[in-house]
């Protein structure tokens, strides 16, 4: 009660432009019903229900952060995505399922497959653009990667390191994957940076529109299509 107490104040509140929730919150507390009382407009995060239903149907709205950057990245290392074969594995709210409706916007033909896809190498291996989002460590093989394919992985995994140590990998096996690959980001260092340059980006628009200004002022358009 005290989480909705304080959202309500910072809805109400002139000066906040942008709420996020970092989640995952503890086991007791309803996430679903935290998201979903802030105000869709200062949902910088993009994850409120009314959001995600301007995403899926085409309408302005504010963006799940990490998605849009994966879009940015394949953008950048791909130029158009137009007719390519975009193969999302992983199918949870914060990336596999809104990356669809933002692929399918660049033209692309998406498929979204997860860890108990039957013949997975091969979905994989049919893919331009590889998005493995599944938090499942090193699930992806470098065999499962088309030649000169764009591999990005959001995947972020805690394994042991040995002598007491732990390590950071993620959802593709890095060290063949990248022999095959086009371009492929690392983890860490990868996509994170990107998640958190489009959360300024969604910050910024929420507080464009709030006050009326044109966001063009301060941005190329052009670049950052996927966020609208």
């Amino acid at each position: 009660q005290q989480i909705l107490e304080l959202i309500d104040s910072l809805n109400c509140a002139p000066a906040v432009d942008g709420i996020l929730v970092q989640l995952p919150l503890p086991g007791h507390i309803d996430a679903n019903r935290i998201i979903d009382a802030i105000d869709p407009d200062k949902d910088v995060d993009g994850l409120h229900v009314i959001n995600s239903g301007r995403l899926i149907s085409g309408r302005d709205g504010l963006r799940p952060c990490t998605p849009v950057g994966c879009v940015m990245l394949a953008r950048h290392a791909l130029g158009r995505l137009e007719g390519l074969n975009a193969v999302i594995v992983g199918r949870s709210n914060l990336v596999g399922k809104p990356l669809m409706p933002l692929l399918l916007n660049e033209n692309c033909t998406v498929t979204i497959a997860h860890s108990r896809t039957r013949h997975l190498n091969q979905i994989c291996h049919g893919a331009d653009l590889l998005i493995a989002a599944v938090g499942v460590p090193e699930l992806i093989k470098g065999s499962w990667v088309r030649p000169g394919a764009c591999v990005i992985d959001v995947g972020i995994n805690r394994v042991d390191a040995g002598g007491g140590k732990t390590r950071l990998i993620g959802d593709v096996e890095f060290d063949s994957a990248v022999k095959t690959a086009g371009a492929i980001t690392p983890v860490p260092g990868g996509v994170g940076p990107m998640t958190i340059a489009c959360l300024l980006l969604n910050t910024l628009r929420a507080s464009c529109r709030r006050h009326e200004i044109a966001i063009e002022r301060f941005i190329d358009p052009g670049k950052v299509q996927d966020s609208r």
